[in-house]
C-alpha cells in the first residue's frame, strides 16, 4: 500500500499514537528494520492509545491460551481444533448478541469475553500448526481497515484524503468506496458479488446478505410498496402447494414430490419476508432472536400459571392456555 502524500492526509508528527506491526521481537537485523519502519508508520496514523492495561490483558489471555493449549496443558484444551470450535464460535456469537438485545451491558461483557476466546484461541492454533501467527491477523485488519478508510487515514492512492473537498463524507459513500476498494485495490473479484456471501451463515441472514449484494448491483425492488404483492403471491403458491398435498395418494414418490414442492414455496415466502424486512433496515436474524425471546418469555408464564392453578398441560386445555397466554402479554 503507497502512501499519498498529496491527497490531504492531515497528520501531526507530534501526535501520540500506538504501533500496531511490529509488536513481537525479530531475530534478523533485516526483519528488525523492518519492524521499526512498521512502528514508525503506525506511529504516524495519530492512533490513540487504548486505555492503560488493555495490550497486557490481551497479553496474558494470549499467554492462557498458549499454556493451555501447551505441554502439561488442559488435556481438553489440546485436543481441540479449529473445527471443533467452529460452533462453539457461532454459539458465542449469538449469547453476545441476545446480550445486546437485551441491553445487559454485564452480560455483553462477559460473552465479548467469551468471543475473545475463542477467536484467540482458533488463531493460536493456526499459529501451531504453523500456517501464521496471531498477530498476522491482527495487523491484516489494520492494514484492510486503513485502506479502506482513505477519507480518515489517507492512505489508498486514488482515492480522496481527510482533508480533500472531495472525500467520502456519507455512510452510503463510504460503503460504495469500500466495495471499489475491495475489488479495485485489492484485486477481490468473483464470478459473481454472490460468491463474497459466506455459504456458512446460518440461511436467515444469508438470504438477507444475498439480497443486499444484489441489490448493490441494481437489482432491488424500487420501494416497500412493490415487495407487499409478492408476499401475497408466494402465500398464495404456498396455499395451492399445501392443498396440492392433500389431495396426494399415498404413492411415496408424489407424497415427497409434494412435501418439496410446500418446501420450496415456504423457502420463497421466507425469502419475501426477508425482503421486507431488509427494505426497512430490519435485520431479520434480530427481528426472529427479540420474537423468540418473547416467545419464550409468555411461555414460561403460562407453564407457571397452568402448574400454579393445578391445571394440565394437554390440548384439552387449550383455553386456560391462551387465557395465561393473553394475561402474559398484558404484563409487557
Amino acid at each position: 500500500m503507497s502512501e499519498n502524500k498529496d491527497n490531504g492526509t492531515g497528520r501531526d508528527a507530534g501526535d501520540a499514537g500506538i504501533p500496531l506491526g511490529g509488536l513481537a521481537s525479530e531475530t534478523s537485523s533485516g526483519a528488525a528494520a523492518t519492524a521499526a519502519a512498521s512502528q514508525e508508520r503506525w506511529a504516524g496514523l495519530r492512533l490513540p492509545a487504548p486505555p492503560a492495561g488493555t495490550l497486557d490483558a490481551f497479553a496474558r489471555l494470549y499467554g492462557i491460551i498458549a499454556r493451555l493449549r501447551g505441554p502439561g496443558g488442559c488435556p481438553w484444551d489440546i485436543e481441540q481444533s479449529p473445527a471443533t470450535l467452529r460452533e462453539t464460535l457461532i454459539e458465542e456469537a449469538y449469547e453476545t448478541v441476545e446480550a445486546i438485545t437485551d441491553g445487559d451491558a454485564p452480560h455483553v461483557r462477559e460473552e465479548l469475553g467469551d468471543v475473545f476466546l475463542n477467536v484467540t484461541m482458533l488463531a493460536y492454533m493456526y499459529e501451531q500448526s504453523g500456517d501464521f501467527l496471531v498477530r498476522d491477523s491482527l495487523n491484516d485488519v489494520a492494514e484492510k481497515l486503513v485502506r479502506r478508510h482513505p477519507h480518515v487515514f489517507g492512505e489508498t492512492a486514488g482515492f480522496a484524503g481527510p482533508l480533500s473537498s472531495a472525500k467520502t463524507d456519507t455512510a452510503e459513500k463510504v460503503l460504495a468506496q469500500w466495495e471499489m476498494i475491495k475489488r479495485g485495490v485489492e484485486g477481490r473479484k468473483a464470478d459473481s458479488v454472490l460468491d463474497e456471501v459466506s455459504r456458512g451463515m446460518p440461511a436467515l441472514e444469508r438470504a438477507h446478505k444475498l439480497q443486499k449484494k444484489a441489490a448493490k448491483s441494481g437489482f432491488d425492488w424500487a420501494t416497500l410498496d412493490d415487495v407487499w404483492p409478492k408476499i401475497d403471491e408466494e402465500l398464495a403458491e404456498l396455499r395451492e402447494a399445501v392443498a396440492a398435498r392433500e389431495a396426494v395418494s399415498g404413492d411415496d414418490a408424489e407424497v415427497e414430490a409434494a412435501r418439496s414442492r410446500i418446501e420450496d414455496e415456504l423457502g420463497d415466502l421466507l425469502f419475501a419476508v426477508v425482503n421486507v424486512a431488509r427494505h426497512l433496515k430490519v435485520d431479520p436474524g434480530v427481528a426472529i432472536a427479540r420474537t423468540n425471546a418473547k416467545f419464550t418469555r409468555r411461555f414460561r408464564h403460562v407453564e407457571a400459571s397452568m402448574k400454579g392453578a393445578g391445571i394440565p398441560m394437554d390440548k384439552a386445555h387449550l383455553a386456560d392456555m391462551d387465557r395465561f397466554w393473553d394475561e402474559a402479554k398484558r404484563k409487557e
